[in-house]
C-alpha cells in the first residue's frame, strides 16, 4: 500500500467516519466510543505523539497514556463537532453546554478572544444564538498545505463553512487586512480571534510568559483595542473528561488601557488553562515555535 493511500486511509477513518459515527449516536454513547478508540496510540499518529513529546520536554506530562488518551479524545470530540453543529439544534445544545459569564450585549462593539484550547465550535454556536452579529477572523484554506491529502483538505474546507454556519453570518479573511475589522467595529459588532497563534505568523508581538516559558502574543487586535477603547471578552470551550458534557466559560476583561497588561492578562488566562488540563492544550506540538523569546 502505498503511503499516499495509508495517510488518505487513516485520514477518512479520523476526520470522517469515526466522527461522524460519534455524531449520529446519543451523544453519551458517542463520547464513548470515542474515548475507547481514543487509548489507542495510533490514534491521530505522528502529531499528538509529537505533541507528547514536547509536552514532556517542557515537563507537562506525569501519565502518558493517559495524557495522550487525552490529547487524542479532545482531537477527536473537536473533529465530531463539525459535525454534530451542522445535525443539532440550538435547543441540544442547550442541553448539553454549561454556560459560566455573558456576552457583550447585541450592538456593542467588542473583541471576542479564545485560545486553541478545547473544542470550540459550540461557544461559536452559542455566540451565534445569542443574537451577536459576530465577525470571527478566518485563515483561509492553502490547498498547498495539504498535498497528497485530498479528504483532510476537503474536511477542513467544510470545517471552515462550518464557522460561518454556527455564527450564522460570513466570517472575515484574515489576509484581506484589517479593513473589515474596522468596518464590523465602525458597526458596533464584535470580532472575534484565536489569539494564541505562533509569533512567526504575525508581523507583531509581545513578550510575555506562559508556563514560566517565554512566549509571544500578537499585538494587532489588542492594540486596536486599546487606542479606541474597545472592551475585551475572552471565551473558552471545552468539556468533562468522564461526561463529556462540554462548558463555555465567558470572562470580561473591560476596557483596556495598556497593550502590554493586557497581553499579561491574556496569558495568564491561558497559563491556568494550560496548567487545569495540558492535553487540551492543541499547540504542543508546535511548542518550539511558541515558547521563545
Amino acid at each position: 500500500m502505498s503511503a499516499r493511500l495509508r495517510a488518505e486511509l487513516r485520514d477518512l477513518f479520523e476526520v470522517v467516519l469515526l466522527p461522524a459515527l460519534a455524531a449520529l449516536l446519543p451523544w453519551r454513547v458517542g463520547f464513548r466510543v470515542l474515548r475507547r478508540v481514543a487509548a489507542h496510540t495510533w490514534f491521530y499518529g505522528e502529531p499528538n505523539r509529537r505533541a507528547l513529546s514536547e509536552a514532556q520536554r517542557l515537563g507537562w506530562v506525569g501519565d502518558p497514556a493517559g495524557w495522550l488518551l487525552r490529547r487524542n479524545l479532545t482531537s477527536a470530540v473537536d473533529h465530531t463537532d463539525h459535525y454534530l453543529a451542522r445535525t443539532r439544534s440550538d435547543a441540544w445544545m442547550a442541553r448539553h453546554l454549561d454556560v459560566e459569564g455573558a456576552w457583550p450585549p447585541p450592538g456593542q462593539a467588542s473583541f471576542l478572544l479564545t485560545f486553541h484550547w478545547g473544542a470550540g465550535m459550540w461557544g461559536l454556536r452559542h455566540a451565534g444564538a445569542s443574537g451577536l452579529q459576530v465577525n470571527a477572523l478566518v485563515a483561509p484554506v492553502n490547498g498547498e498545505h495539504f498535498r497528497g491529502r485530498a479528504i483532510l483538505h476537503r474536511y477542513i474546507v467544510a470545517r471552515t463553512r462550518s464557522v460561518a454556519l454556527a455564527l450564522r453570518r460570513p466570517f472575515i479573511d484574515v489576509s484581506a487586512g484589517f479593513r473589515e475589522v474596522l468596518r464590523a467595529l465602525g458597526r458596533s459588532e464584535p470580532v472575534l480571534a484565536v489569539i494564541d497563534v505562533p509569533p512567526d505568523q504575525v508581523s507583531t508581538s509581545v513578550p510575555v510568559r506562559i508556563l514560566d516559558l517565554p512566549a509571544r502574543l500578537p499585538t494587532a487586535l489588542l492594540r486596536l483595542a486599546v487606542e479606541r477603547g474597545i472592551p475585551v471578552y475572552l471565551y473558552t470551550t471545552g468539556f468533562r473528561l468522564d461526561s463529556g458534557r462540554r462548558f463555555l466559560r465567558i470572562r470580561p476583561l473591560g476596557v483596556p488601557t495598556e497593550v502590554a497588561a493586557l497581553a499579561n492578562a491574556i496569558a495568564g488566562e491561558l497559563d491556568a488553562l494550560i496548567r487545569e488540563d495540558p492535553p487540551s492544550w492543541h499547540f504542543w506540538s508546535e511548542a518550539e515555535r511558541y515558547f521563545r523569546e
